[in-house]
């Protein structure tokens, strides 16, 4: 530990929304791994840099077990599974074995095999129809309301099974729990009215044995026994799916369009060269790594990561967003760049804890940003940059609206 204690960087530049805190920079270039005052007053290890940030994700002696570190000032009482707020313990906060007998009961409906045979013609009739609805409008359009929310949702709800007509309500449900500026009371209630949505939810399905959707599927494992998922199980797992499967994807599409409309010759690149698409994708997921606050993890024993020692039971957390922007990996880090070699980034994360969702998150956006471009090769803000509402207080930095004409 350190004489002295940083506050984590939280604030954003107003002139450069989509780059993290500017203090980064410094304690980036100072030192690897360093300690600090997280927002709710818990201190611990912050890891800045990509080598170091992926030495903590994959090491076994990391437990994905962790206490809160990005509630509101105060709060620092909370446990690893959100006692309190309704949630049961979930897998992703799970170390092995436990974990990986969770997650291999859903990896099949996440490979990119499965994405493109399942989903793929799915998300092209939606995102069609969509943009067919856009150009319907005369003025500006929000592509928050109409494309970046919907799109999300809308496939989440097919893999899952959960009817769109209560899209609102899970997502407004989803908005309070994971806003960082709201009340304890009114994130409890979020995630207690995600609970309820989906525990009836399962219950209605449990009356029909033969209908589709992954919590069907989860249903049926859970009846047949010899599986390390019981009943109880279910509804932790079903809201996990809720709402980090369609927020994460949507936050990202809205930020990628702001990029491409604000970066000169960005959007032109990509309408004259279809073929970038896909390590354009990569390179906005590193450019923008939506996490905003990083991923913790706990020290099981002692280790040295980047020539620091942490102790057992410390608190150590990767800024993703920072260390996805280290200039020892990435050169002229602070510019996307769809001609990069370096493709690999930690936007999912890393190790066995990477994001199930992302094949998910991948197909839509490389479904919606070229049929975007496509459909509207002219298309621009129709506000200033800096006049776009950012989400600064989520969980998941976005944008809250993202006006635009053509």
């Amino acid at each position: 530990m350190t004489d002295t204690t940083t506050q984590m960087p939280v604030e954003r530049d107003a002139a450069s929304p989509l780059d993290p805190p500017p203090e980064y920079q410094a304690l980036q270039e100072q030192q690897p791994v360093h300690w600090v005052r997280f927002p709710n007053g818990t201190e611990g290890w912050l890891v800045t840099r990509f080598d170091e940030g992926s030495q903590v994700f994959a090491d076994p002696r990391m437990s994905a077990h962790r206490p809160r570190h990005d509630t509101p000032e105060g709060e620092t009482g909370e446990s690893a599974d959100d006692s309190g707020s309704g949630l049961p313990p979930l897998f992703v906060m799970m170390d092995e074995p436990d974990h990986g007998a969770y997650r291999k009961l859903l990896t099949g409906k996440f490979t990119p095999k499965s994405v493109q045979k399942n989903l793929q013609p799915y998300i092209d009739q939606i995102v069609g129809e969509h943009l067919d609805a856009i150009a319907s409008e005369t003025g500006p359009v929000d592509l928050v309301e109409a494309l970046c929310l919907p799109i999300p949702c809308l496939v989440i709800c097919e893999i899952l099974g959960v009817p769109y007509e209560d899209r609102d309500g899970f997502h407004g449900a989803t908005e309070n729990m994971m806003d960082m500026s709201k009340p304890r009371e009114e994130r409890d209630a979020g995630a207690q009215w995600l609970m309820n949505y989906i525990s009836t939810l399962i219950a209605a399905k449990k009356e029909d044995p033969d209908s589709a959707g992954l919590i069907s599927e989860l249903i049926r494992i859970a009846a047949a026994g010899d599986t390390i998922l019981k009943d109880e199980d279910l509804t932790g797992i079903c809201v996990l799916l809720l709402f980090a499967g369609h927020d994460t994807t949507a936050a990202m599409m809205g930020l990628s369009i702001m990029t491409l409309l604000t970066h000169p010759g960005k959007w032109e690149e990509l309408r004259d060269n279809p073929e970038k698409i896909g390590p354009a994708i990569e390179e906005l997921l590193r450019y923008l790594t939506i996490v905003q606050f990083g991923l913790g993890r706990v020290a099981l024993e002692d280790v040295e990561i980047g020539g620091t020692q942490i102790k057992k039971d410390d608190l150590v957390v990767v800024a993703m967003p920072v260390a996805n922007r280290d200039p020892r990996v990435f050169s002229d880090p602070d510019v996307p760049d769809f001609d990069r070699k370096t493709t690999r980034h930690l936007a999912f994360g890393y190790g066995v804890h990477q994001c199930l969702g992302q094949n998910v998150a991948r197909a839509e956006l490389k479904t919606v940003l070229p049929k975007l471009i496509e459909r509207f090769p002219n298309l621009k803000l129709a506000v200033d940059a800096q006049e776009v509402p950012m989400d600064a207080f989520g969980t998941n930095y976005g944008v809250r609206s993202l006006p635009v004409t053509w």
